[in-house]
């Protein structure tokens, strides 16, 4: 099933509705965006010769014109190969040429970077800047019937954030994509016209996986006009666009709830925010549930497997009356309707409740495999399960508790320690506003525990002995950080995540 047939269909039962905004103003209905839709697809086959299966890139931030691109490439039965704007020329060179993209449709602010790029990759024959006049001439093509599409069929290749090597290609098929919305429908909310998802987030990953089942729905897709996250900014839109729904990383959701202009607004439009990608540590949690009410649903998932593992829904974040309501917070939920999922050994053997052991997920709603790497495609689907590479348990209630990336684990005299305990025992110092625990190559021990620390106030930061007094207060002393380093900030990625990698570097470079 091609995906742009909900366009399509709402093009028809939904003319006159909204589809996308800009802000607070319409960009356009459901008929405007149908019709630039379908002539845009029109364009992009006849003006570049381009096949059924043809890949076609998108480098830009956050705009209408995303949407219509992304949905043209698909009623016109390509390949969807959205890129993180905000990585170097030679990352999106690197993606551009992996993927064997013809032509990609960019921007403004990227137009240099991605317009010199054709010429030195091969297969790419030409950039679009949309706006602009090429893309205008684009949509005014004779629109062209819908590209019929099987559900094995690529839609999507999502690349990795490539922390550690190159990025990887995902292959999303059309059925990865329903399976992702139809699950979304059965586990976190219901969707309907007029409700509306902001996207605050980058359309390139989490927000654009997101927006899916909003389309499917006929909701409305509204982009912020400052392209980000704007407390302020988002509080006004809640006063135009009714059920609001929006993702954002854990730091988003920290730096929202201590916003005064989310504080003091009205949020009786706010439906849900879905949150993921990153841990969200559980002082942050209920501060956030505190200002935000019954909103908050946690979806873990990676790209591999569109946003679709465990969930925590509203109703768990909501039951405060559990006793074990906190320790519920600190897990990523229960399985996901339309998957399996287990915790095995280094054998690939399932673990009992409460045993740590590596993450793995089946089901429809994962990857064909990585694009043009058979190689990485055997390794992460192994026995027919995806391989996440996080260090997980469940309780014996079916509630999945992530300790960590299994490269992040630290083993320090044979025992093993998991960063993500240590960071929550040491945030519970009222004088640590961030923190991040990784290892350091000891030779005595093999790995010393290690940690790097934003102080709250930065003029009087906590000493070394009240650290260690903190963490003995919740966890075993050999886990106990052996050194702290204080820094005003902690790296890293586009999307929150902390990039442990680049303080492991440092410390074996100065070991060095």
């Amino acid at each position: 099933m091609n995906p742009a047939v909900w366009v399509e269909r709402h093009g028809r039962r939904l003319a006159s509705s909204p589809a996308v905004a800009e802000g607070e103003r319409v960009h356009a209905t459901w008929g405007e965006f149908a019709s630039t839709v379908a002539a845009a697809a029109a364009g992009l086959r006849d003006t570049f010769g381009l096949a059924t299966g043809d890949r076609v890139a998108i480098v830009m931030r956050n705009r209408p014109e995303y949407l219509e691109a992304l949905f043209a490439i698909w009623h016109a039965g390509l390949v969807a190969v959205p890129v993180n704007a905000r990585l170097h020329r030679e990352e999106i060179a690197y993606i551009l040429e992996h993927s064997g993209s013809a032509v990609v449709i960019t921007d403004d602010d990227h137009a240099d970077d991605v317009e010199s790029l054709v010429g030195s990759v091969a297969t790419l024959q030409a950039a679009v800047v949309a706006p602009g006049d090429r893309w205008s001439a684009l949509t005014s093509s004779s629109p062209m019937p819908l590209v019929g599409r099987r559900s094995d069929d690529p839609a999507w290749l999502f690349y990795t954030s490539g922390t550690t090597g190159r990025p990887k290609g995902a292959t999303l098929t059309n059925g990865n994509l329903l399976m992702m919305s139809l699950s979304y429908f059965a586990d976190i909310d219901p969707v309907s016209s007029p409700d509306s998802i902001l996207h605050a987030a980058p359309i390139s990953h989490g927000s654009g996986l997101y927006g899916m089942p909003h389309m499917a729905r006929g909701a409305v897709s509204v982009i912020p006009a400052s392209g980000g996250v704007d407390g302020e900014e988002i509080a006004g839109l809640l006063q135009r666009w009714p059920g609001m729904s929006f993702f954002a990383a854990p730091t988003m959701v920290k730096r929202l709830a201590g916003d005064p202009a989310i504080v003091g607004a009205d949020l009786s439009n706010l439906k849900t925010i879905i949150y993921g990608g990153a841990p969200m540590y559980l002082a942050d949690l209920e501060d956030a549930l505190d200002v935000f009410g019954p909103r908050l649903a946690q979806i873990y998932g990676q790209g591999e497997t569109p946003m679709t593992i465990t969930g925590l829904s509203k109703a768990d974040h909501a039951d405060r009356d559990d006793p074990r309501w906190r320790e519920r917070l600190q897990s990523v939920g229960l399985a996901r309707t339309d998957v399996e999922v287990c915790v095995v050994d280094d054998d690939g053997n399932e673990l009992p409740v409460g045993e740590i052991g590596e993450v793995v997920v089946r089901g429809d709603v994962v990857m064909a495999g990585y694009w043009n790497n058979p190689e990485a495609t055997a390794e992460a689907l192994r026995g027919g399960w995806l391989h996440t590479g996080d260090m997980g348990s469940f309780d014996d209630e079916g509630y999945l508790t992530l300790r960590d990336r299994s490269k992040d684990l630290i083993i320090s005299g044979g025992m093993n320690i998991y960063p993500r305990e240590v960071e929550e025992a040491l945030l519970r110092h009222p004088g640590v506003r961030a923190v991040s625990v990784v290892g350091r190559p000891d030779p005595e021990w093999g790995e010393a525990v290690y940690a790097f620390v934003v102080a709250a106030d930065e003029s009087a930061p906590p000493s070394a002995d009240d650290l260690d007094r903190t963490c003995l207060e919740a966890i075993a002393r050999f886990k106990r950080p052996k050194g702290y380093r204080f820094v005003d900030a902690l790296p890293t990625n586009n999307y929150g995540k902390v990039l442990k990698r680049e303080l492991r570097e440092r410390l074996q470079a100065e070991q060095a």
